[in-house]
């Protein structure tokens, strides 16, 4: 049973939208179809909350691109895009725990080397030597024609969901 990519993007964006806010881009030129934002905080304290003993909040953001295919400019432009876009929306200081910025690709196809370069790419940021949290760059592609899904090493954690979630 094979999908295209609009029932991939509509089964990743049904799955999404319990937990996350979802933003849709109803452009056709535009690749960028939905960000997803998703936003948890913990804490403890003593006898009242003013006395707050530790914080840790954690955000997420998620770029769905839908393309026929993915070339590697395409993955580099769009990458570079998603970075920019999902550091304008973090909130970093005090509390702050992590910020996943994670663009997923939703392709017919990709291209070798972009899928070389997705594989290989690795992006981790810390802010204030971990005392304000951290940043990883998490990415996947789904192509539609073989029915595969592939990441970098970030990403791992979201493969098996993502083949659940498309292909089952």
């Amino acid at each position: 049973m094979s999908c295209s990519r609009e029932e991939i993007t509509s089964r990743l964006l049904d799955s999404y939208q319990r937990y996350y806010n979802i933003t849709i881009y109803d452009d056709a030129k535009l690749p960028l179809k939905a960000l997803c934002e998703y936003y948890e905080a913990a804490e403890k304290y003593v006898v009242s909350r003013k006395v707050n003993l530790w914080t840790a909040k954690g955000e997420e953001f998620i770029f769905l691109y839908e393309m026929p295919v993915l070339t590697r400019e395409l993955f580099e432009k769009h990458l570079a895009e998603a970075r920019e876009t999902g550091m304008k929306l973090a909130h970093i200081g005090s509390g702050h725990m992590y910020t996943y910025i994670t663009p997923v690709f939703v392709c017919d196809s990709c291209e070798p080397d972009a899928l070389k370069a997705l594989k290989k790419c690795s992006v981790h940021k810390t802010f204030l030597f971990s005392f304000h949290g951290w940043m990883d760059v998490r990415l996947a592609v789904c192509q539609a024609a073989e029915q595969a899904v592939a990441t970098n090493k970030a990403g791992r954690c979201m493969e098996k969901n993502l083949k659940r979630i498309l292909f089952s």
